[in-house]
């Protein structure tokens, strides 16, 4: 076989995904730090299922079709450095494939060489002996393989060859990786699309149960109750679409489809991208629902479901409820007079929540260590925002690439990134804050602030391993520094207590002690004093965190 059509292509992206998907658990275990925190597989894989929904829900694709799919549903989804790696990496293919009506070799090596370029411009700062690595080599020999070759199985194993062989290599790139025993996780993670892509391309049966079916929208969830009469049902059918644009659909355009389908019914949602708009509105005329969308261009993935006939009852009850709450969301964001500054932070534990809050936030994104915010996550938090600068606070190092991103997507707001990686970061950059200063200035400022502050965190091991010299065993205690594993114990306070005494110095005045949900407060209390008496020159301050997986999170300034 010397070229693959669109509907091959399909196959293998969902192989790709299923693979991934099926192995993100021992993805995971390569990481190597052993923190329970959202690991390379499990954000590799949400990543790409986020496309896989939207490639699966496709009939009779064409190659222009699957390249939207693929690259928007995976730029929105992306979550973690190496999920939007990953993203960057299958945005940079489907541009340079988009326009072919089938792949030869030299298509897939020219579509394997721009992804590298675009994965690489994401990062400011490349490491060698990652996912990138990894990728960059593979792109490489796809180009030589694809002069020595035009059969594409031949071709799809000297890819898959080149791929495990570098790999392999990472543990000598990174002396971390060796210590540890391990290869890079994102480089395994791209092993496992490659392979699942090569399964399905040899007809390996693929169960795409899972993702084929596309996501439902937010305002159509299964209701309760049962006791609402089909009389109730104000507009009688569910319609779902999506506009493949062949016109300009900015905010001019959005609102005015808007306020059309609020006229002729309710539950509405509709997601704008540069190339295509879901739309999703309960209407008793779909017709003109579609008429009014093929002014923009043309319609895929139409559905109409007449609630009434399927005992959506339940349903429609639900989302009556869901669209008055947005619409009165709506009405309130509106009503809100836009005004300069708005913050945006990333945050878990009811007490980390109250301290952003009170500092002025406007928008806290629910996420953090143990499960990393896609981009799509950081757009939706922008869009609720009324302000011209809108400064977002990621607090965790993995954070930062998927932020930038969305700030990337925005055209509307003047979106500022400052590259928080702790949540102690994120508190000092917010209080350094000066409302009459110009953005740039507070971006400046914000950025020295955060220099000053030194993070900690206690938590517990969730594999064996070793790191940085350290025998590492599965439930042992964790002091981690902001330049890694510092103290391992089998009590906290004493960890705790061993991990400040690395980050405490001569010009240190203040340590903030902010206890996790698993620590009460009498005996944080307690731990106050011992660390008072351990360190007199230094203020301590006690907060409540409320925080999952740490037992404390330190800030030493």
């Amino acid at each position: 076989m010397n070229q693959i059509n669109a509907s091959t292509l399909q196959k293998m992206f969902l192989g790709g995904a299923k693979r991934i998907e099926a192995n993100k658990e021992y993805i995971n275990e390569l990481n190597v730090f052993p923190v329970p925190d959202g690991d390379t597989g499990t954000n590799m894989s949400m990543t790409i299922m986020s496309a896989a929904k939207e490639v699966g829900a496709i009939e009779n694709p064409t190659m222009n079709e699957l390249s939207k799919a693929i690259s928007s549903g995976s730029l929105r989804g992306a979550r973690g450095n190496s999920g939007v790696i990953l993203s960057q990496l299958f945005r940079g293919f489907t541009r340079a494939i988009k326009e072919k009506d089938v792949l030869t070799t030299a298509n897939i090596a020219e579509g394997f060489d721009l992804a590298v370029q675009t994965a690489y411009k994401a990062v400011m700062k490349p490491k060698e002996g990652t996912i990138l690595t990894v990728a960059r080599v593979t792109a490489e020999r796809a180009a030589e393989a694809a002069e020595e070759t035009k059969d594409i199985d031949t071709f799809c194993k000297t890819v898959l060859e080149a791929a495990e062989e570098i790999l392999a290599k990472t543990q000598d790139m990174l002396p971390v990786l060796k210590e540890a025993g391990v290869v890079d996780s994102g480089g395994q993670g791209l092993l496992e699309v490659l392979k699942g892509a090569y399964d399905a391309f040899l007809g390996k049966e693929i169960d795409v149960d899972i993702l084929v079916a596309a996501k439902k929208p937010a305002s159509a969830p299964s209701a309760a109750g049962s006791d609402v009469s089909t009389a109730d049902i104000k507009f009688g059918y569910c319609t779902e679409f999506i506009i493949m644009l062949e016109k300009e659909f900015g905010d001019k355009e959005e609102q005015e489809m808007k306020e059309f389908l609020t006229s002729i019914g309710d539950s509405l949602v509709v997601v704008a991208d540069d190339e295509i708009v879901k739309v999703h509105v309960h209407t008793n005329h779909p017709g003109q629902a579609f008429e009014k969308a093929l002014t923009f261009g043309s319609l895929t993935n139409m559905k109409i479901d007449n609630m009434r006939l399927e005992h959506e009852e339940k349903l429609i009850k639900d989302a009556s409820k869901i669209a008055a709450q947005q619409e009165a969301e709506e009405k309130t964001k509106k009503a809100q007079e836009r005004k300069k500054n708005g913050f945006i932070a990333v945050s878990v534990g009811s007490g980390m929540n109250e301290i952003f809050k009170g500092l002025g936030v406007d928008y806290l994104i629910e996420g953090g260590q143990t499960m990393n915010p896609s981009t799509e996550d950081m757009l939706n938090a922008i869009d609720q925002v009324n302000a011209d600068h809108i400064f977002i606070l990621p607090n965790n190092k993995n954070i930062i690439l998927a932020a930038e991103q969305a700030r990337d997507l925005v055209e509307d707001k003047d979106i500022i990134v400052i590259p928080t990686k702790t949540v102690p970061q994120g508190i000092a950059a917010v209080i350094s804050f000066v409302p009459d200063a110009a953005p740039e200035d507070n971006e400046e400022a914000m950025q020295e602030a955060i220099s000053y502050i030194k993070t900690g965190q206690v938590t517990y091991a969730v594999r064996d391993t070793s790191v940085d010299g350290k025998e590492i065993k599965i439930n042992d205690i964790m002091g981690i520094d902001d330049d890694g594993i510092k103290a391992v114990g089998q009590d906290v306070s004493e960890t705790t207590l061993e991990l400040l005494k690395g980050m405490v110095d001569e010009d240190s005045e203040l340590i903030s002690i902010y206890y996790g949900q698993d620590i009460e407060e009498a005996d944080a209390e307690e731990f106050v004093e011992v660390l008072e008496e351990a360190f007199p020159d230094c203020d301590v301050e006690l907060q409540k965190g409320g925080q999952p997986i740490y037992y404390y999170v330190l800030s030493v300034e």
